[in-house]
């Protein structure tokens, strides 16, 4: 049985609004939203260099960095919203190319 798709209204005003997200209804909306973004094909979240390293194949490495180097990481991947093993493999992928175009 396939459930009906919910339909946020238009909202009169703020009260309106907040009592429509505090029911049952606008809580079934926000779960099929978030049903709805998982099924989504080629949906990642990030840049498209973020989609493509998420689609493609990969090794797990061991690789030691410096502690404040690794903090560096984490701190400008939460600001970019990525996890920093992400944004590490985005630098890798970057260095790899820039370095190949130099050759």
């Amino acid at each position: 049985m396939k459930e009906k798709r919910i339909v946020m209204p238009k909202f009169v005003n703020e009260s309106r609004e907040a009592d429509w997200w505090a029911s049952r209804e606008g809580r079934g909306f926000v779960k099929q939203r978030a049903a709805g973004r998982g099924k989504k094909s080629g949906a990642t979240k990030g840049s498209r260099l973020v989609g493509k390293l998420k689609k493609a194949a990969s090794v797990q490495i061991a690789l030691r960095l410096p502690e404040p180097d690794l903090a560096k990481a984490r701190e400008l991947a939460t600001r970019k919203g990525i996890g920093y093993q992400t944004l590490l493999k985005m630098l890798v992928h970057e260095g790899l190319r820039r370095e190949e175009r130099r050759a």
